[in-house]
């Protein structure tokens, strides 16, 4: 699948120029919220600016994930919540009287990233048991699933997270995570971008991130898992264990600059961002 994540860097100042200035409009300053998912939020952000000249003022920002964007757009804060995860029965239970609206723009996919040093040590792929091995803290160094003589440091992704919810499908199915390793090797990070800086500069170093923000980062590799690579074609028939439909979601029919914007995400030059980003339109997936 063919990316280009060199425009991530660009696009994230974007998101967050509009993020800072997201408070200060959420309560009545007329401008469109969008609000949530790291891994949506280039693609919105990209929506929004091209939407400009039409004369359409909408901000997007990021905090606390797909939680954070269902919680807000639950609470009224934002007019579209932006999530790399489906909807869950929780969330809907702790909002009975918000109509959330689902609407599916794309797919994805998690990867288990690791630093390229491991990756050339000999692990270029994982089973759901060695990643949850890795992940509890009970596989503390990379010789142990065939690589380097190098410790194992963890990167995971706090509670409410899309990527966590993908990568704890994954490796538990239908049961609860347990707890956090009590360990000085594991540490919780939030968003794609601040996972991606700690990986590139933790020797060891593994987390859950989209494995579009990895393409053209030579420090970073996506192993396979279970033998099954992150291509487009596995995404989009969901062989790959950890592939994700990607949502706005309303309160309601959308409707105004809220139609407006979704709209044109789901048009062909809308969709065409979902490309540049490196994820699956709606027609690669067969929506």
């Amino acid at each position: 699948m063919k990316r280009r994540a060199a425009c991530l860097a660009s696009i994230a100042l974007l998101v967050t120029s509009v993020a800072g200035c997201a408070d200060s409009t959420a309560k009545g300053g007329g401008a469109l919220q969008v609000s949530g998912s790291t891994t949506v939020a280039p693609v919105a952000a990209d929506a929004a600016e091209a939407l400009k000249p039409d004369g359409l003022d909408i901000t997007v920002a990021t905090q606390g994930g797909s939680a954070g964007g269902i919680s807000q757009l639950a609470s009224g804060q934002i007019s579209i919540a932006m999530s790399s995860k489906p909807l869950a029965d929780e969330d809907k239970a702790a909002s009975p009287d918000t109509d959330f609206r689902p609407i599916q723009i794309g797919a994805d996919a998690v990867g288990v990233i690791v630093t390229k040093e491991v990756a050339d040590g000999g692990v270029k792929n994982l089973t759901a048991a060695q990643v949850r091995g890795l992940f509890e803290g009970k596989i503390t160094n990379w010789s142990e699933v065939g690589g380097p003589d190098l410790e194992v440091f963890v990167y995971d992704k706090e509670p409410g997270r899309g990527t966590r919810e993908v990568l704890d499908k994954y490796i538990y199915g239908d049961k609860k995570a347990p707890p956090p390793p009590n360990s000085d090797n594991f540490a919780i990070v939030g968003g794609n971008l601040e996972t991606r800086n700690k990986l590139e500069s933790t020797p060891g170093a593994v987390a859950p991130l989209s494995t579009s923000f990895v393409e053209g980062r030579d420090k970073l590799a996506a192993v396979t898992l279970d033998g099954i690579a992150p291509t487009s074609e596995n995404i989009a028939s969901n062989t790959y264990p950890m592939s994700r439909p990607l949502f706005f979601i309303t309160n309601g029919e959308p409707k105004g600059t809220s139609k407006t914007f979704i709209d044109y995400v789901l048009s062909a030059k809308g969709q065409a961002l979902m490309t540049k980003h490196g994820y699956l339109t709606l027609k690669q997936i067969g929506k």
